[in-house]
C-alpha cells in the first residue's frame, strides 16, 4: 500500500485529523503552537490547560490526548501529541504514535507553526509519520480507507522534507522486498525487482551458469539444492567524488538450513533472510535520488537454501571466488558462503576504498544485543566511528563488537583453507564473532565493516516507526553514512 503523501502549507487546511503538539512543563504538559480557542478549527473552543490537567498529561514523546470535536464537518479528531524533549528520537516516536492513531483517517494536518525544525528533527518526524503508516498485505479485500495525505503546517524547508521522503520511500521499498512471500520471491525475482527498483542505474545479473563458469563456488553451492537457481546482482551509481564504496548484501530468499535442516519454528521468518540485500539495493536507490557525490556499487548475493538430492552436504569442500577453499560443516551457515564470494569479487575486481556488508547472519547476535540493535564489526576505528555516528543520526541503533583474534584458530580446517563454522571442541564462544572473522578473510585487507542485522531486520510487532515484518533496517543508516562521506574532504584509500 502506498505511503501517505506529505505536503507543506502556511495555514491549516481542512483535514479529518488535526495534530497539535505538547511538551512537558512543570510536571505536566503545555500546548505548543496554535491554541484551540481562536486560531484553531472553527467552532472548537476547548480549555486545553484544563483538559491536559484532567488527563494527567505529561507531554512525553508519543503521548496522545484526544480533544472532543463537536458538530458536523470534515474534522473528526483533534489530537494533542507529546513531543518529549523535542529531540530527533522523541519526534520520531511522536510521529509514529500519531500515524498509528490517525491510521484510518484520510487526511492529517500537523501544526508546526511554533517550531523551526532543523533538518534532523524534521527527518525524524517524517520518518515516524510515514514508516509507522507502512502496510503490506496480500489480503483479497484489503481495507480501503487509510491515511493518504499529511500536511505539515509551518516553517518547514521543502528541500529537507523532500530528502526525508526519499529516504523513507527507499526504506519502504526494502520492506516490500523483505515482506514478499518466498513462494514468489526467488533469486530471479529478486534480480528482476532490483532492475525495477533501480531504474536509470546500471544493473547486471550473473545467472547460475555464469556464476559456475566464473568460480563463484559459495553462491553456487548454497543454491544448488533449489530448483530456483542463484543470482549475483551488481548495481552501480556513479555520482563522482573521490571515493568508491561497495555495499554487499546477503540475499537468501528462503533459508530452510539446507540438509542441516532448521526446525519449523525457526523457518517461519526466513522469507526475511534477504534483508541485507534489500537494504543495500534500497540504499542505492536513495543515494541516486539524493544525487550524492560518491560512487557506490552494490552486490546482492541471492540464493535459496533448500534440501534436496542436489543440495550440498556437510563435509563438502567449496572453492570460493578467488580460489580459497571452505569445508562446509553446517549447511545452515550459508550466508557467509555467499557473502564470501561477493566480498572476494569486490576486492579483486572492483578495487573499492571501503566495503560494508549487511546480513541477517547469526542467531547469536539478537541473543547478545536484542531485537532492535545490530552488531557492528569493523577493521578500522575510523570506519567504526563513522558508522556509529550514522547510527545516532539515523535512529537505527548498532553496537560495535570485537574481532577477537584468538577465535580465528577455530576456523582452521585440516582439509581446506577454512571451515564455515568454528570448532566447538576448542571451547571458543562467539558465533557472531567467528562468522565476522570468516568474512574478513575475503576482504583483501581493505577497510571493511560487517553489519549483522539478524535482530533488527525483522520486527514481531508494530513498535514506534517499525511495523510487523521486515523493517528495512540499514537503509537510513547507510544513506546517512554515505551522505556524510560524500560531503567530507577527499581522503586516501587507507583512511577511507
Amino acid at each position: 500500500m502506498p505511503l501517505p503523501s506529505v505536503v507543506l502549507a502556511a495555514d491549516l487546511p481542512p483535514a479529518v485529523v488535526l495534530a497539535v503538539l505538547t511538551q512537558p512543563s512543570d510536571g505536566g504538559a503545555r500546548l505548543v503552537g496554535a491554541r484551540l480557542t481562536g486560531d484553531g478549527p472553527p467552532g472548537l473552543a476547548v480549555d486545553v490547560d484544563v483538559l491536559l490537567s484532567r488527563e494527567a498529561a505529561k507531554g512525553e514523546a508519543g503521548e496522545i490526548i484526544a480533544v472532543p470535536v463537536p458538530g458536523p464537518g470534515p474534522l473528526e479528531r483533534v489530537l494533542l501529541v507529546g513531543l518529549g524533549d523535542g529531540s530527533p528520537p522523541a519526534l520520531r516516536k511522536a510521529g509514529a504514535a500519531l500515524a498509528r492513531r490517525a491510521k484510518d483517517a484520510v487526511s492529517l494536518a500537523v501544526d508546526l507553526r511554533a517550531f523551526e525544525l532543523e533538518a534532523p528533527a524534521l527527518r525524524a518526524l517524517v520518518e515516524g509519520l510515514l514508516l509507522a503508516s507502512y502496510r503490506f498485505s496480500r489480503k483479497a479485500e484489503p481495507k480501503v480507507r487509510a491515511l493518504q495525505d499529511v500536511t505539515l503546517v509551518g516553517p518547514v524547508g521543502q528541500d529537507e522534507l523532500a530528502a526525508a521522503v526519499l529516504v523513507v520511500t527507499a526504506t519502504a521499498a526494502a520492506r516490500d522486498l523483505v515482506n514478499t512471500p518466498s513462494l514468489e520471491k526467488s533469486p530471479e525475482w529478486l534480480a528482476d525487482s532490483a532492475r525495477t527498483l533501480l531504474t536509470g542505474l546500471s544493473v547486471t545479473v550473473l545467472d547460475e551458469m555464469e556464476l559456475r563458469r566464473k568460480g563463484f563456488g559459495g553462491i553456487v553451492g548454497v543454491g544448488q539444492g533449489s530448483t530456483r537457481p542463484p543470482r549475483l546482482i551488481q548495481a552501480v551509481y556513479d555520482g563522482g567524488g573521490s571515493r568508491h564504496v561497495v555495499l554487499v548484501g546477503k540475499g537468501i530468499t528462503f533459508d530452510t538450513g539446507g540438509l542441516s535442516l532448521k526446525p519449523n519454528d525457526s523457518m517461519l521468518a526466513m522469507k526475511t533472510d534477504m534483508g541485507g540485500a534489500a537494504a543495500v539495493l534500497a540504499t542505492l536507490r536513495a543515494v541516486a535520488d539524493l544525487g550524492l557525490a560518491i560512487r557506490v556499487t552494490v552486490l546482492a548475493a541471492a540464493a535459496e537454501n533448500m534440501p534436496s538430492g542436489s543440495a550440498q552436504r556437510p563435509g563438502d569442500v567449496l572453492t570460493q571466488y578467488g580460489g580459497r577453499t571452505v569445508e562446509v560443516l553446517n549447511t545452515d551457515a550459508e550466508g557467509r558462503l555467499v557473502l564470501a564470494d561477493a566480498l572476494a569479487y569486490a576486492d579483486r575486481k572492483l578495487s573499492p576504498d571501503v566495503i560494508v556488508d549487511v546480513a541477517t547472519l547469526t542467531g547469536a547476535m539478537p541473543i547478545a544485543l536484542g531485537k532492535r540493535v545490530a552488531g557492528l564489526f569493523a577493521s578500522t576505528d575510523e570506519l567504526a566511528e563513522q558508522l556509529e555516528q550514522a547510527s545516532t543520526d539515523s535512529g537505527e541503533p548498532l553496537w560495535r563488537m570485537p574481532l577477537v583474534e584468538d577465535y580465528r584458530v577455530a576456523l582452521d580446517s585440516p582439509i581446506a583453507d577454512l571451515r564455515n563454522i568454528g570448532r566447538p571442541k576448542l571451547k571458543l564462544s562467539g558465533g557472531s564473532i567467528t562468522a565476522a572473522l570468516f568474512l574478513r578473510e575475503f576482504t583483501g585487507g581493505r577497510p571493511w565493516a560487517h553489519l549483522d542485522i539478524a535482530g533488527p531486520a525483522r520486527s514481531g510487532a508494530d513498535e514506534d516507526e517499525l511495523t510487523k515484518g521486515g523493517t528495512g533496517y540499514g537503509v537510513r543508516l547507510l544513506t546517512s553514512w554515505l551522505t556524510a562521506l560524500s560531503a567530507s574532504p577527499a581522503a586516501t584509500r587507507a583512511s577511507a
